[in-house]
């Protein structure tokens, strides 16, 4: 199916959810549209043609469409001031808030194999994400713990902090034993960091948490509430494919998802991905948190922005 097409059928799919179309084309409107039956949370600049450059604009523009969850990766950018404004407007449009990073490290083996400062660095980024979840009212974070440490070529045997690389198995004892770490700073506050398995082979070559079975292993030896599994749903079909039985070998320990669709990681039905029937699965197992949209819009501009609406609409449909 060509892209024309698909918007077509899309558009007719969602015809009898969309009472009023008024809003998603820009006008003004007395009545949000209904609610999507999962938690997709949109993110800044993803609706900034339709709802304007402010992301209160864009949250308020979002919950009209049916959303009822927002994500924002930048949040720990953002001054104490705007933290507590969008923080403010999700809890009025009750919504809520999904994942922003915490710590996010790709090409260094921070927590396979770092010094000292580089865990106290990580310590004290999770002590500061503490009162940032607690301005934007967040219960998730973000948490990316480096890249392998690994031997690149035969004469590179030594790491950048002066020691040998080491095998796997105590790689795995090391991000075990700081992920420990990180989830005593957050239990006490009921904040649940989420480990996202990034793909090596189109976005991340050399993190060192691939796969789901491995974040699943990872998060059983941290046995805290406070240290979840990421799924997103883009890189794991990249990496592993069986999106399903993954998803249901990892379920008690997932908090949170994330989607885009493979190739291209735009909206859903732009790639080979059959989102409809994964999240059919998600509401069948009645799934109550967020999945983040972490994606980009297939199209430019206004109409970009209806499509990734409509897109949702036509994959949501029960």
């Amino acid at each position: 199916m060509n892209r024309r097409a698909f918007l077509n059928s899309s558009l007719v799919a969602g015809t009898a959810l969309l009472a009023s179309q008024s809003r998603l084309f820009g006008q003004n409107s007395p009545a949000a549209l209904p609610q999507f039956n999962l938690g997709y949370a949109p993110h800044p600049g993803m609706f900034k043609a339709l709802a304007g450059e402010s992301v209160i604009d864009q949250i308020k523009f979002a919950a009209d469409q049916g959303f009822t969850a927002w994500e924002d990766n930048g949040m720990p950018k953002r001054s104490a001031k705007e933290q507590a404004a969008i923080g403010q407007t999700l809890a009025d449009r009750n919504m809520q808030m999904g994942v922003f990073v915490a710590y996010g490290s790709f090409d260094t083996p921070t927590f396979a194999n770092g010094d000292d400062a580089t865990h106290q660095e990580i310590l004290n980024q999770i002590r500061e994400s503490v009162a940032i979840a607690r301005r934007c009212n967040a219960k998730w974070m973000t948490v990316v713990p480096g890249s392998i440490d690994q031997q690149t070529n035969q004469a590179e045997n030594w790491n950048r902090y002066g020691g040998p690389r080491l095998a796997s198995g105590y790689q795995f004892a090391n991000v075990v034993d700081m992920l420990r770490r990180c989830s005593e700073i957050l239990e006490p506050h009921d904040l649940v960091m989420v480990l996202e398995p990034l793909n090596e082979h189109t976005n991340h070559g050399g993190t060192w948490l691939q796969r789901s079975d491995q974040a699943y292993a990872v998060c059983r030896a941290v046995n805290s509430p406070s240290c979840k599994i990421l799924f997103d749903i883009y890189h794991q079909q990249i990496t592993e494919g069986n999106l399903i039985p993954n998803i249901d070998h990892c379920w008690d320990e997932i908090a949170y998802f994330q989607c885009g669709d493979n190739p291209g990681r735009k909206e859903p039905g732009t790639g080979e991905i059959n989102y409809r029937k994964v999240f059919q699965h998600l509401k069948a197992k009645n799934f109550k948190g967020v999945v983040g949209m972490e994606h980009g819009n297939s199209l430019p501009g206004a109409d970009g922005e209806r499509a990734v609406i409509q897109a949702y609409r036509h994959v949501d449909l029960a």
